[in-house]
């Protein structure tokens, strides 16, 4: 999760008894999905009911669960579910939120580190070259849409560009591809 430094304490965010959400920060109502979002970009946030001030954070963040589940965004197995419900009144109750915070903790550092490894893996790689052709491709296409471009029309052929023959771009997609082969051999 990123962690934004935008404000010095949490953005306080009203509940009011028609279930609207307002942004203090913001000065505008906002929907259960802005505020998922906020989690997403790592905005920390406090929920509070309007009328009692009471911090309804937990419930709200519950509330955003339950409505990404029931789209199909499944994410808790219902195992899980099964055994952190069968939790509740248990002596072990106590201990399972800070265990749970450890794990996702871990969870999301080991995340990182893979995330790095595989761009490191792949910063030099066949993979980098063909990113950065499909990129320049994509550049040349947006610039045909812009105003004042000068599209090519089907009685006036482009600008001749000095092309590869067949056999050229079949050796050259050939040696990449040996190339990544041993990168995974190097990685396996």
């Amino acid at each position: 999760m990123k962690k934004t430094a935008q404000t010095d304490g949490p953005v306080i965010i009203k509940k009011y008894a028609n279930r609207r959400l307002y942004n203090t920060e913001s000065s505008s109502y906002i929907t259960l999905d802005h505020l998922a979002a906020m989690t997403r970009e790592g905005r920390d946030f406090k929920v509070v009911d309007a009328k009692t001030d009471e911090d309804i954070t937990h419930n709200v963040l519950t509330q955003i669960i339950m409505e990404e589940e029931a789209r199909g965004q499944t994410l808790l197995p219902v195992n899980f579910l099964r055994q952190l419900i069968a939790l509740y009144g248990d002596s072990m109750q106590a201990m399972v939120p800070g265990y749970l915070e450890a794990s996702m903790e871990s969870f999301r550092r080991n995340q990182e580190q893979f995330k790095s490894a595989v761009e490191g893996a792949f910063a030099n790689s066949p993979f980098a070259e063909i990113a950065k052709r499909n990129m320049q491709m994509f550049e040349a296409a947006a610039e045909a849409f812009k105003p004042g471009a000068n599209p090519v029309s089907p009685t006036k052929p482009a600008a001749a560009a000095p092309e590869k023959s067949k056999d050229d771009e079949i050796a050259a997609l050939k040696a990449q591809l040996s190339a990544l082969k041993d990168q995974v051999d190097k990685l396996g």
